[in-house]
């Protein structure tokens, strides 16, 4: 495997031992990794060209990582995997709301996290500039339907380009976890689902120890897409089951 067929990792930690600790665990094992001490650095990194995954850490002098992390979602859906505290459970609420796709907890065991990457890799379907790593199972990407797009509310899910549609026709990033979502309450409409299927399904088997992430997610769509997220009538929950997709009613 070449340099170029490698997927190409961004460490972003002010840390330089957990910077070069993790470039040379994850380079030994098929990852390309640079590393940035902060977010003027990493700007420099995405300007030579795109990532895969960034892994950032929230904790940062000056710019934060939830502050870059809004800057990344604002303009694209590169996936990235935030480093948070053990004991501050805020910082990954916080962190998934602004749309990170996994998180890690400090301090991690580096065998979990290589596996977590993987996994986010595998959930993005191809977002990145470069191929899982050999080891990853390979997930064929969703079958389109007819027409290639799939109505929720003030917006239409692109499957082909994995995206939202709005009505003006500007395209509206999602990250790999919430077009997996989307994707799934698609096929599945007027179906109550549970927490844990959608898990399943969405993150294709793929464990994931903070289940309320779901939750947290399904708000982020919900802002979205419904026209009024505090009273969705598109995805809605079903109190003690789950949600439930109620596509809209399209003019006959």
């Amino acid at each position: 495997m070449t340099s170029q067929d490698k997927p190409r990792l961004i460490v972003v930690d002010d840390e330089s031992s957990l910077r070069e600790m993790l470039a040379d665990y994850l380079g030994k094992h098929g990852f390309a990794v640079d590393m940035a001490a902060d977010g003027r650095a990493l700007d420099v990194h995405l300007a030579q060209g795109p990532a895969d995954l960034i892994l950032l850490d929230v904790n940062m002098p000056g710019e934060d990582g939830f502050s870059i992390a809004r800057r990344l979602r604002a303009t694209g859906n590169i996936p990235i995997l935030m480093l948070t505290a053990a004991e501050d459970v805020i910082d990954r609420v916080v962190g998934l709301e602004i749309g990170a796709d996994d998180y890690v907890t400090k301090p991690f065991d580096l065998r979990e996290l290589r596996a977590r990457i993987r996994a986010v890799l595998r959930r993005t379907g191809g977002n990145g500039s470069a191929a899982a790593p050999a080891d990853a199972v390979p997930v064929p990407p969703p079958a389109p339907e007819s027409n290639s797009l799939a109505h929720f509310g003030k917006a239409a899910l692109d499957i082909d380009a994995r995206c939202l549609v709005h009505s003006d026709g500007t395209k509206e990033p999602l990250t790999a976890t919430e077009f997996d979502l989307l994707y799934v309450f698609s096929q599945n409409p007027h179906r109550v689902l549970s927490r844990d299927r959608l898990l399943s399904l969405a993150h294709r088997g793929d464990n994931e120890p903070f289940d309320r992430s779901i939750d947290i997610r399904i708000t982020r769509i919900r802002r979205k897409i419904e026209i009024d997220p505090a009273n969705p009538q598109v995805i809605k929950t079903i109190r003690s089951a789950g949600y439930i997709y109620v596509p809209p009613k399209r003019p006959e």
